[in-house]
């Protein structure tokens, strides 16, 4: 199967697993933007389409805010990835990743928590529920 034909549950696991080697070689402590590095490095040899540092819209009664809602990793169109690198996930970033999914129509959306010191005790999703 190829990239492109990547459903967002597949994306999911490669992503969680690029975490997991990116967790492993440089462990928990450091700044979100370090993460963030080594991800768009993971992503871009692995092949796998993303964009950074996604500014969307924020649109109130017909309006569109001068302020936007910035997304960190949107891959292949379909999966919102966002990082984090505190003690703990702030439910605020859940619902933050949960509205920017819901509201613009993505199917999955992934929050990790670079600073937990097992990774799989940071990772959260929240669905779309949009054919998921």
């Amino acid at each position: 199967m190829t990239l492109e034909n990547l459903n967002e549950e597949e994306l999911a696991h490669l992503i969680i697993g690029k975490s997991i080697e990116i967790h492993k070689h440089i462990g928990p402590g450091l700044d979100k933007s370090c993460y963030l590095e080594c991800m768009k490095w993971e992503l871009e040899q692995e092949g796998i389409p993303f964009r950074a540092d996604i500014e969307l819209d924020i649109h109130y009664k017909g309006q569109i805010m001068e302020k936007t809602n910035t997304i960190d990793f949107l891959i292949a169109d379909c999966v919102v990835f966002n990082v984090v690198a505190a003690e703990d996930i702030p439910e605020a970033e859940l619902q933050r990743a949960l509205k920017l999914v819901r509201t613009n129509d993505y199917r999955l959306g992934l929050v990790i928590n670079f600073h937990s010191t097992l990774l799989k005790n940071g990772i959260r999703r929240v669905s779309n529920n949009k054919g998921v």
